[in-house]
């Protein structure tokens, strides 16, 4: 048996509600930005699906440490985000108070989930 190698992940699952700017892709593709800045992670890449006027987003900011996504529902106030970074160096929730903050969610519900070779003992 070989030993797990040295690194592991966090993924953060979040849930945005009473928020808004949910439909300005603009607003969104900077919070990502600036949230993966926040962390500490190293963008590769943002692409955004903005679906129509007053209509949801989608989006992904590819990081060096894995990546940070979103999807809105501006109808209902809601976003749903998840940020995963591979290491330790990398403050997944710093990504999401900036996020949360800037799209003035008033609720953000979090999760986080160990990931990695050492974070799973049962098989699947």
């Amino acid at each position: 048996m070989t030993s797990a190698p040295p690194y592991d992940g966090r993924h953060l699952i979040a849930e945005l509600h009473d928020a808004a700017h949910l439909s300005d892709a603009d607003v969104i593709e900077a919070a990502l930005r600036d949230g993966a800045t926040a962390a500490g992670a190293t963008i590769l890449d943002v692409r955004l699906h903005h679906f129509g006027p007053g209509q949801g987003v989608t989006g992904v900011a590819l990081l060096a440490e894995s990546h940070i996504s979103i999807h809105t529902w501006p109808e209902h106030g809601y976003a749903a985000i998840d940020i995963f970074m591979c290491g330790r160096a990398n403050d997944v929730d710093a990504a999401l108070d900036l996020i949360a903050g800037r799209l003035e969610a008033r609720i953000a519900s979090r999760t986080l989930i160990a990931r990695g070779f050492g974070a799973v003992t049962q098989p699947a």
